[in-house]
């Protein structure tokens, strides 16, 4: 019975994403959808500078705490949200991720730890319906509610190939059973 647990874990994972292709979004299969909680922290996925500008943005008017994973350089960093009027201590430059899966996958343990409830989640337009299915189950495994804040991108917008989301939803419906993110397994192995 204990080795059939993963693979029904892994079924009903597989089955969500279905439905969020069928149907064209991608719902929080792990988390409720109503929750009263207010944001507690904003979380900045790295790869746009519009991004971290909006956070700080953010970060400033309501007081939050602003979490970066991946993000520009620490320097620009630092410089951005001194503009923007934060004080070090209001931010957290984080470089471990890689990717949106390891955006997650490498914060959202301390997130819990912090007792964090619900995240404003910062990104571009074009990235956020990814960003979100991936963020719902991993943070949602952890009963971490995500809000989106979209960032127009603009003329340079290209919409997201739908294999590169289920291939991201994927890995972190395999990360939220196993602990282990097979991306990293492929990376290993070469």
């Amino acid at each position: 019975m204990r080795r059939l647990v993963p693979w029904v874990l892994l079924g009903l994972g597989l089955a969500g994403l279905i439905r969020a292709s069928a149907f064209g979004s991608f719902p929080a299969p792990f988390l409720p959808r109503s929750s009263a909680s207010a944001p507690q922290l904003i979380l900045v996925l790295g790869g746009d500078v519009a991004r971290e500008r909006r956070a700080g943005q953010l970060a400033q008017r309501y007081g939050l705490p602003l979490m970066v994973s991946g993000g520009s350089n620490p320097e620009y960093a630092r410089w951005l949200f001194r503009q923007e009027g934060l004080p070090p201590q209001q931010y957290q430059l984080d470089y471990r991720a890689s990717d949106t899966v390891t955006n997650f996958t490498t914060v959202v343990d301390d997130l819990q730890r912090s007792g964090v409830r619900n995240v404003l989640l910062v990104t571009s337009s074009d990235h956020m319906d990814r960003a979100l299915l991936v963020g719902r189950i991993i943070a949602g495994s952890r009963h971490i509610q995500l809000t989106p804040v979209t960032v127009p991108c603009g003329p340079r917008c290209v919409p997201e190939r739908r294999s590169k989301a289920w291939r991201d939803g994927f890995r972190a419906v395999i990360w939220v059973i196993s602990g282990r993110d097979p991306g990293q397994w492929a990376a290993a192995r070469t």
